[in-house]
This record gives C-alpha cells, structure tokens and sequence, in this order.
C-alpha cells in the first residue's frame, strides 16, 4: 500500500500562471515558498500545478504574496531536454485542494490574497462569492 499525500501551508512566490486548452480544462502553475521553523532558513519552494475549477480559482484569487493552503500529492515530471537531448526531472506538487487562507485585510493592505495592491475588480471577495 502506498500513501502519496502532502499538506502545505504558504505564501504563493508569484501569480499564478494558467492556461486554457481547447477541451475546456485548465491549468494553473505557480510556486509556494514555505517557512521553515527556524526564522534564520531560507523558505523550501514547491511548484505547484492545479487543475480546473481550483485552477481557475487560483487565476482568479491568488496573487503574489496570497497565503494558502494546499493538500495534494507528489509527482515527478520528466521529459527530454531538446537541445541536450538529456532527460531531465522537475519536482511538482499537483493540487488537490486549495485553501485561500489570507484576510480581507490582508487583502485590502496589500499582502494576502491580493498581493502587491492589487483588487479583484473593486475591493476583495466575500466568502459567498468565492466559487467552492
């Protein structure tokens, strides 16, 4: 029996970056810095990759600096570099569950959600309009 679960909680290291394929689905990949105990480490970063409807919650959501929450599981890309021709290996978190945990404050100062001052089309959203 095999267990692949992994729980993070973060700060997205940028906007998400999403992607729209001819048969409806949808990606979203972005990067998750997450704390160490120790306030002296450097962050670990995860790059993580979502797919439909939490895929385009995170397009619409989560910015730059938006701590979050994320429950998937481990995979290995792999793929053959062209140039090289060498095969090559990229660690990715694919989520299952995605969390917006920041504040409307945060929001609304900056941080959070919106990251950098950004809105959502006029001010943050409540929770009956977030879509999940």
């Amino acid at each position: 029996m095999g267990v692949n679960s992994i729980t993070l909680v973060g700060r997205a290291g940028r906007d998400p970056e999403v992607r729209y394929f001819e048969s409806g689905s949808v990606v979203a990949n972005l990067t998750l810095a997450v704390n160490r105990r120790s306030s002296g480490d450097e962050p670990d970063w995860f790059n993580l990759e979502i797919w439909g409807k939490q895929a385009q919650v995170a397009a619409d959501y989560v910015r730059k600096g938006a701590l979050v929450g994320i429950i998937g599981s481990f995979k290995l890309d792999r793929w053959t570099d062209r140039a090289s021709g060498e095969e090559r290996t990229k660690p990715v978190i694919r989520v299952d569950r995605l969390e917006l945990l920041g504040s409307k404050r945060d929001a609304e100062n900056g941080g959070g959600m919106a990251g950098g001052g950004s809105s959502f089309g006029g001010g943050s959203p409540s929770e009956e309009e977030v879509p999940f």
